[in-house]
């Protein structure tokens, strides 16, 4: 039996590795000269945005921020500004531009409201057995950095950010003819988890995953 499976696994890492080397390696300087025209004036040069409005990509992980891009230049994201700026960027541009913010080390934030602090942590933490909401730490960690490839990184995110794009996934999962911008979440997971969420709730975790570290 061993001998007839040798062959398998061979075929199955070789088309691992051709599949591994059919994409170019990212170059994070070619990506810093593009961010620098491109991209600096809402998210800065080195990612760490200083608007509440718009996300910090320092720091994010590359394959989150390739998949954003190519969403935004298809149309799958819908967002005039952004489909304006992805538009003329290539595949390599992409990789290139996620590579450089991915390299970049994100300036955390802190939590503002001490009030819902407790809430917010408990929601992050544990969810809300009641309504269904699973905890936002099974997918994006302990202090929010999220897992490569999977899930991004959220820690220290603008809390103005957070809040915005919580109730875009919610109003996407409850409204089958919205076209927001946050329908491009894999297996509705996102829209499935903001639709079982207040206001009150989504602002309470919102300044709480601002101020993780």
């Amino acid at each position: 039996m061993t001998r007839f499976l040798l062959p398998l696994f061979f075929c199955v890492a070789f088309a691992a590795q051709a599949a591994e080397q059919a994409i170019p390696k990212a170059d994070p300087a070619k990506g810093q000269a593009i961010a620098a025209g491109t991209c600096a004036a809402c998210h800065n040069a080195d990612g760490n945005s200083l608007i509440p409005a718009n996300p910090k990509l320092a720091g994010q992980h590359a394959d989150y921020l390739f998949k954003q891009l190519r969403d935004f230049k298809s149309g799958v994201r819908s967002s005039p500004v952004m489909q304006g700026m992805a538009a003329p960027l290539s595949e390599e541009d992409m990789r290139n531009v996620a590579a450089w913010f991915a390299s970049q080390t994100e300036k955390g934030g802190i939590a503002k409201n001490q009030a819902t602090v407790e809430l917010g942590q408990k929601l992050y933490r544990a969810g809300n057995f009641d309504t269904g909401l699973p905890a936002c730490a099974g997918c994006h960690g302990p202090t929010g950095s999220g897992i490569p490839a999977q899930y991004p990184r959220i820690g220290g995110q603008h809390a103005d950010y957070i809040e915005a794009q919580l109730k875009s996934f919610r109003t996407a999962g409850t409204d089958p003819t919205d076209k927001s911008d946050r329908a491009n979440d894999p297996n509705r997971m996102m829209r499935m988890v903001a639709s079982k969420m207040s206001d009150y709730e989504i602002k309470a975790l919102s300044d709480y995953i601002a101020g993780l570290h």
